[in-house]
């Protein structure tokens, strides 16, 4: 057989439907001779009349009849191709997306992420992988489809863009000693602390903010994330100090009260970054609008209490006033 194109296709998929040069013609918006040369073209390439004379109509032949269905199939492939995915292939796309992102983000924003994927995409999946899990190599080889997060490493094999700005916030339980009163920079660092440090030895951004001024905290607890922070606040006279949309999250079911930090703390971009081979998909677009469009409206606190609010568990850090 020899070559051809997807416009000799195009053209072969209207003479069958039509039967008719001239028709064929209209429909492909070509002129009447030239869809006589692509007829004449296309039974050199097929070695088949195509379509042959039958008294004042043209009729296809039996070859031309077995190739009507598996051409029609190849140009809605190639025109999906090009177009990008219409409202059938969106509602029958199967596909889980793998997201890293900080700890608490799959409490806080998971749901009404995969809410807003699935509008589209009714049968996509989510996976969620913490920011500890450290796999420099997952962006480029497709292990992850997107990195979520503050100071992600930039590099000429990936795009970005900035979803929110992270700012920080303050949270103690309902009825804490510290909330009485004017809160001072000095009564807030007096306070028990717990923190979230990743790493052993390293110090937070408020802890060197505090070491500017003179002042430090004491930090009795330390753990690896928000939403841990978040909990043993809840738990205990400790409190907090994380991200807003964290805390402004899981206040309420938590029985938090976010404060506002008297200490001037600069705050931090939330990233999404992604590989370029993505950006062209059409599905990963749509994942990364849906990033976008949760992360930079207000977190939808989660309704379900953990089991120790409702005394089904009673462990982890003592809590030293009512809860």
């Amino acid at each position: 057989m020899k070559d051809y194109d997807l416009n000799l296709l195009a053209a072969l998929d209207a003479l069958l439907a039509t039967g008719s040069v001239t028709a064929a013609a209209e429909r492909v918006h070509l002129s009447t001779p030239a869809m006589s040369h692509a007829l004449a073209r296309i039974r050199e390439v097929f070695g088949d009349p195509i379509l042959v004379r039958a008294g004042r109509a043209m009729v296809p032949t039996a070859r031309a009849r077995a190739l009507a269905e598996p051409v029609r199939r190849l140009l809605e492939e190639a025109r999906a191709l090009r177009a990008g995915a219409d409202a059938q292939q969106w509602h029958t796309r199967e596909r889980c997306f793998v997201l890293r992102a900080p700890d608490g983000y799959a409490v806080v924003f998971a749901s009404a992420l995969l809410r807003a994927l699935q509008a589209r995409m009714p049968r996509a999946r989510l996976q969620l992988l913490p920011a500890t899990y450290h796999d420099a190599a997952a962006l480029r080889e497709a292990r992850i489809d997107v990195d979520v997060g503050t100071g992600l490493a930039a590099d000429g094999e990936t795009e970005a863009q900035v979803l929110s700005q992270q700012s920080l916030l303050g949270a103690a339980r309902s009825g804490h000693p510290l909330l009485a009163g004017r809160l001072t920079l000095r009564r807030w660092a007096a306070a028990r602390h717990v923190d979230v440090l990743l790493r052993p030895g390293e110090r937070s951004a408020v802890g060197l903010a505090l070491a500017e001024r003179g002042l430090q905290r004491t930090v009795e607890l330390a753990v690896p994330n928000a939403y841990a922070a978040l909990l043993a606040a809840a738990q205990s006279d400790l409190v907090a100090c994380v991200n807003e949309r964290m805390v402004r999250g899981m206040a309420q079911p938590l029985g938090l009260q976010p404060f506002e930090v008297p200490l001037a703390l600069a705050p931090q971009p939330v990233c999404m970054r992604w590989h370029r081979r993505h950006a062209a998909d059409p599905a990963h677009a749509w994942l990364r609008a849906c990033l976008a469009q949760v992360l930079s409206v207000a977190p939808v606190a989660p309704q379900v209490l953990p089991a120790w609010r409702s005394g089904a568990v009673q462990a982890g850090v003592a809590n030293s006033g009512p809860a």
